[in-house]
């Protein structure tokens, strides 16, 4: 009987829309947004979101928003120091450094994952809102070990490319736009949806 998976440990599977914007296609990120809804995980369920506007910054609030907003801190740290870190647009950031965590009270989905989707969180004062829109059709990745972001884990996942990616604070929009990429061997866009996410190591 065959074996449509490889065996190995799950180390957490949920959701991870995400968002790196730039200035221009030939430009340095200006604005890194990461959403998670983790549903399985060594720290339980969780939400929030990562969100840096100033990536050469190695400071937070007042100098600079760079801020992780979760209902599950313990989950958060754990999904910033094992994977978000080496995510290719936020490796060897300086914003890491000061990644200020603060708590996420509800979020709430909107759209119809076809031609729009979005993200509306609030907590500590924040009110922050992701949208994506111009949706391509799903494609699936199954991206092996020696190709994913940790190099460690293989990444199961169903994504869709956002033409277009907005994000607002407060009712300011942050800096950047969404512009083309190669992944996982096609055109792909620096904003995504990335749904069913699951990360195995083998």
């Amino acid at each position: 009987m065959s074996q449509p998976f490889p065996a190995g440990k799950v180390a957490w599977s949920g959701e991870n829309p995400g968002m790196y914007l730039k200035e221009s296609a030939d430009g340095a990120f200006v604005s890194l947004v990461s959403f998670f809804r983790v549903v399985v995980s060594p720290h339980g369920r969780g939400r929030g979101v990562v969100l840096i506007e100033a990536p050469q910054s190695a400071k937070s609030t007042p100098e600079a928003l760079n801020i992780c907003l979760t209902d599950n801190e313990p989950l958060a740290r754990y999904l910033m120091q094992n994977f978000v870190c080496n995510f290719g647009p936020f490796r060897d950031q300086p914003a890491l450094a000061g990644i200020e965590y603060r708590t996420l009270d509800e979020v709430h989905t909107v759209g119809d994952s076809r031609t729009t989707y979005g993200e509306i969180l609030k907590g500590d004062g924040l009110d922050i809102r992701l949208n994506w829109s111009e949706l391509s059709e799903p494609f699936m990745v199954d991206m092996p070990a020696a190709n994913s972001a940790t190099g460690k884990h293989e990444m199961f996942s169903l994504f869709l490319d956002a033409g277009k990616a907005t994000a607002t604070v407060n009712g300011r929009t942050v800096k950047g736009k969404s512009v083309p990429r190669d992944f996982a061997g096609r055109q792909s866009t620096t904003a995504f949806l990335a749904f069913s996410e699951t990360w195995i190591e083998p």
